[in-house]
């Protein structure tokens, strides 16, 4: 999409554009200026920087990906089994059968 600018012109990103992006009504953002190119991205919350931080470790993509996958193989557990293996040292945690 391409504007013209005029002296008064205030920039405004088309809600197709922020739809794109993920961008939410409420959402604070930061503008960053690099010559003549403008980068908007979004501020994140304490908890949201904490979950980005937590899906670059290796162990924890590894554990959100098979968990992914039982989901599409239409494996499910009770949630207070899944919290309770969590819980455990991983030398004690209950090794499922395949299938289970």
């Amino acid at each position: 999409m391409t504007v013209t600018l005029k002296t008064k012109t205030e920039i405004k990103v088309p809600k197709s554009i922020r739809r794109k992006a993920g961008f939410k009504p409420g959402d604070q953002v930061e503008f960053q200026v690099s010559d003549r190119s403008i980068t908007i991205v979004p501020k994140l919350s304490p908890d949201e920087l904490q979950d980005e931080r937590e899906i670059r470790y290796p162990k924890i993509r590894a554990a959100i990906k098979q968990g992914h996958e039982e989901f599409l193989a239409g494996k499910t557990r009770p949630i207070a089994e899944f919290f309770a293996e969590r819980n455990m040292p991983s030398a004690k945690r209950i090794r499922r059968r395949p299938g289970a």
